[in-house]
């Protein structure tokens, strides 16, 4: 008879201790998966976002990627970059804080009126209506997020006015009439939406300024045979000083900075969890090796040797944590799904960001947690049966 089958008979001889293990290693496995995914998610949803914009390099002024900045000479800049061979596309990109009021007399006091250079295809997903690029002929198209839509109770074709505030600026610019063009999901806009995306020569209309004001970001597109980093170091040749950075980089500052929190949160109930675990099973398989000391007595006795024996009790382990393992995936899911929904409530933060986001990389690390914590319960045990006097122990369980 194998190992495998002398732990298989354990197992379903002993059951409520096996559903006993069984339910508390999903339990804890469930949170273990959740932290793992905890631990990258934020930075790949962000990494995700990123990319679905469509543009992989980044320019911004002097204050760096956490502080917006006009960015000198802009509109020279993106005509630079329009003529390098690397570079596929390029977008401007303006920000200005704003008054809109629909007709019905519904208003919202401040939004963030974005002006950008053509239509910006993925910073924005149009859910009715059409996008910048679709509406010629029109002097101000606007693409009005779907919460603040609903609150001006305005749906595309509506005409809406627009008070831009450009900072310095103490004068009361008079409202210019606009038309919504779309209704759409801004890429790092939060639940509450307050964000409106014009051209950028609406916008230039709309702060009364005398000469277009510059970008407070530039994006640009690698061609798909130079990639982002031949991109940046052809724009860093061509214009010596500009802060230029490609997605990859970004990404690897916020890793740095603003998402450390939550590797260090999740490293940290990790490896509760992961001990929670290994105490479990460790104590089960142990209170359980000591109630069936004569029966390993007995099988020692009968001519199975301690390989085989130890053998078995790893395999007790295996199956325990096994079996609640793979129960922990699923529940692990439902649980992120709920926790993700809580935390996505915070104010401020973007709509499409997610906390938890499945990788196989964290399924990989689950199940190796899951291996060393199934060895480690089972080696004390293992050690326990492998030094059973089998004499004496008989001798106590007869006269006992």
């Amino acid at each position: 008879m194998s190992a495998l089958h002398l732990a298989w008979r354990t197992v379903r001889r002993y059951r409520a201790q096996t559903l006993l293990a069984i339910a508390g290693v999903a339990v804890i496995g469930a949170l273990l998966f959740d932290m793992l995914l905890l631990s990258r998610g934020l930075l790949l949803s962000f990494a995700d976002l990123l990319e679905r914009a469509g543009y992989d390099v980044r320019i911004v002024g002097g204050g760096g990627m956490t502080l917006r900045m006009p960015i000198p000479d802009s509109a020279a800049i993106a005509g630079t970059l329009r003529g390098l061979p690397e570079i596929e596309k390029v977008a401007l990109v303006r920000i200005l804080p704003a008054r809109i009021a629909a007709r019905s007399g519904a208003s919202a006091p401040s939004v963030a009126l974005i002006g950008v250079s053509g239509a910006a295809s993925g910073v924005w997903t149009i859910v009715s209506g059409v996008d910048l690029d679709r509406a010629p002929g029109e002097p101000c198209p606007v693409i009005v997020g779907r919460s603040l839509a609903a609150a001006l109770g305005v749906a595309p074709g509506d005409e809406v006015r627009i008070n831009a505030e450009p900072a310095g600026v103490r004068s009361a610019m008079p409202p210019i009439a606009c038309r919504i063009a779309g209704i759409g999901r801004f890429a790092f806009g939060g639940a509450g939406d307050d964000t409106v995306a014009t051209t950028l020569e609406a916008l230039h209309r709309a702060s009364g300024e005398d000469r277009p004001g510059d970008a407070d970001l530039i994006l640009a597109a690698s061609r798909s045979d130079a990639g982002s980093g031949a991109a940046v170091a052809a724009i860093q040749r061509a214009r010596p000083g500009l802060a230029v950075y490609s997605n990859d980089e970004v990404i690897e500052q916020f890793n740095r900075n603003g998402f450390a929190y939550f590797r260090q949160i999740s490293l940290v109930l990790s490896s509760l969890t992961m001990v929670f675990a290994f105490l479990l099973v460790a104590t089960l398989l142990t209170v359980s090796v000591n109630q069936r000391l004569g029966e390993i007595a007995a099988l020692r006795a009968i001519g199975i040797g301690r390989r085989r024996v130890a053998a078995m009790l790893l395999w007790e382990s295996a199956l325990l944590v096994g079996v609640g393992g793979l129960l922990a995936l699923p529940l692990g899911e439902l649980l992120a799904l709920e926790l993700d929904r809580i935390l996505r409530q915070m104010p401020g933060l973007p709509e499409q960001l997610h906390f938890f986001v499945f990788e196989p990389r964290a399924l990989a690390v689950h199940a190796a947690v899951l291996v060393v914590t199934a060895v480690a319960a089972a080696a004390y045990p293992m050690w326990v049966a492998s030094r059973l006097p089998i004499a004496a122990t008989l001798r106590r369980e007869v006269v006992g």
